[in-house]
């Protein structure tokens, strides 16, 4: 019978809560260059247990891991190394480090791929304007048709199908998880490892069209309605005084079902978008206040599935460490 490996060994620890052993086992087979034990410390090191949170650190024990060949590691890398986790923002160096591991890795040539057919510069932005269609004055609304490819599209959503969960919240009083009571889609956040060289690419899109610097997007959420599922009429702005969503931009991944349109309350505009096109809104006044006039719903897809990739924008950078585990790890 085969002897259970290390990494395995070590996650099964910390599961039953032996924390202590969980850490020895790792360590202990990454000092001697196991390339599973390596991206699971990396892995740890970025989730922030059952060690502390140590983008730095995290970053040296994955590349340790990409230099043995192994996937994750060395996509996550490439990831963090683009978005500027742990260090300043290289998009260069990330793409070296993508072409080095397409030679081996078949995701990472996918990637490779998606890219070239990108007309993109050597920092990852578009080469030529958007197209925006005004689709309301009242709110602000536009539309980018053909913003995505159907590759790129297939893509997002790929990237956070595993991660898909029922959308809930947490009860106040319990602390108990409860059905969301205003989205029932299924949703996941792709987190910093998650965001691939063309998704980075893609978001850097979404800064050149709505002129908010990459820096101030928040993680992609990506969100799957089945039939009957809908998102309520709801404003995307926070409510407490903070660095505020100042806009919305969302992604239509598909078509091909009924129903699902967004709807615009303040002047009853549907919006059935295409696979590949964007919606753009403000969710706040000209003095910065959240905007009333935003509400808006995902109405309920009759028939289909819809899948939708949305990217809020704030009014200053967003740090996406900042906030409990947004890693979008799942090893």
């Amino acid at each position: 019978m085969a002897m259970e490996h290390p990494a395995d060994q070590a996650q099964q620890k910390l599961d039953s809560g032996e924390v202590d052993a969980a850490i020895r086992i790792a360590e202990g087979a990454a000092q001697s260059g196991d390339a599973e034990a390596l991206a699971l410390l990396g892995s740890w090191r970025l989730i922030g247990y059952p060690v502390p949170r140590d983008l730095a650190l995290a970053r040296s024990l994955l590349a340790q891991a990409a230099e043995a060949r192994h996937g994750w590691a060395a996509l996550a890398l490439i990831a963090l190394t683009a978005n500027g986790s742990g260090a300043p923002s290289d998009w260069q160096a990330a793409l070296t480090l993508l072409r080095k591991t397409a030679q081996w890795d078949a995701e990472a040539k996918e990637h490779m791929r998606l890219l070239h057919a990108m007309n993109i510069d050597a920092d990852g932005y578009p080469t030529h304007p958007v197209k925006a269609e005004t689709l309301s004055e009242t709110p602000s609304a536009q539309c980018f048709p053909a913003f995505l490819t159907p590759d790129e599209c297939a893509h997002i959503a790929r990237a956070g199908q595993d991660l898909l969960e029922p959308s809930m919240i947490v009860d106040p009083r319990s602390g108990k998880f409860l059905p969301h009571p205003i989205r029932t889609s299924a949703g996941a956040t792709l987190g910093p490892t998650r965001e691939s060289l063309p998704i980075q690419a893609i978001q850097r899109r979404i800064a050149a069209a709505t002129h908010i610097p990459v820096a101030q997007g928040e993680s992609f959420s990506l969100l799957h309605y089945a039939p009957g599922q809908q998102y309520r009429l709801h404003v995307d702005a926070l409510p407490e005084p903070c660095n505020q969503r100042v806009a919305t931009c969302i992604l239509y991944l598909n078509e091909g079902y009924a129903g699902g349109e967004t709807y615009l309350e303040e002047n009853a505009t549907r919006f059935k978008g295409r696979i590949g096109d964007a919606l753009f809104f403000l969710n706040v006044d000209a003095a910065g206040r959240p905007d009333a006039k935003s509400r808006h719903a995902g109405l309920p897809v009759a028939q289909g599935t819809k899948w939708i990739a949305t990217r809020w924008l704030r009014a200053a950078p967003f740090d996406p460490w900042g906030v409990g585990d947004s890693t979008g790890t799942r090893r």
